[in-house]
């Protein structure tokens, strides 16, 4: 079984034991987490529809954190001596998914 869940403005296809990239969530590390906004839930019958994901929820376990690749960013304007160099390097939440229920 597995199912579709939005996080973080980012939508992610689970699997019980996947370990997932989030967005950074108020959680501690090894605390259980619910993932709520469930988009599609597939197993023996396919729940779509917003009637039928009302109870439905994923649960994961925070693993520990990682680091996205980092951005270099460039932005000058021509003849007026006006340079900006900047980086980025996205902080995730690694969760491993230990449920997926129904409802």
């Amino acid at each position: 079984m597995y199912a579709f869940i939005s996080t973080g403005g980012k939508q992610a296809r689970v699997a019980e034991g996947d370990q997932v990239h989030v967005e950074l969530l108020d959680a501690e590390q090894g605390s259980e987490v619910s993932l709520k906004p469930v988009l599609l839930v597939d197993g023996d019958t396919v729940l779509a529809t917003p009637d039928q994901l009302q109870g439905a929820s994923v649960t994961g376990k925070v693993v520990g954190w990682a680091k996205g690749p980092k951005i270099n960013g460039f932005t000058y304007k021509r003849r007026t001596n006006q340079r900006r160099r900047f980086g980025h390097r996205q902080q995730y939440q690694v969760l491993e998914i230990t449920s997926i229920t129904k409802g």
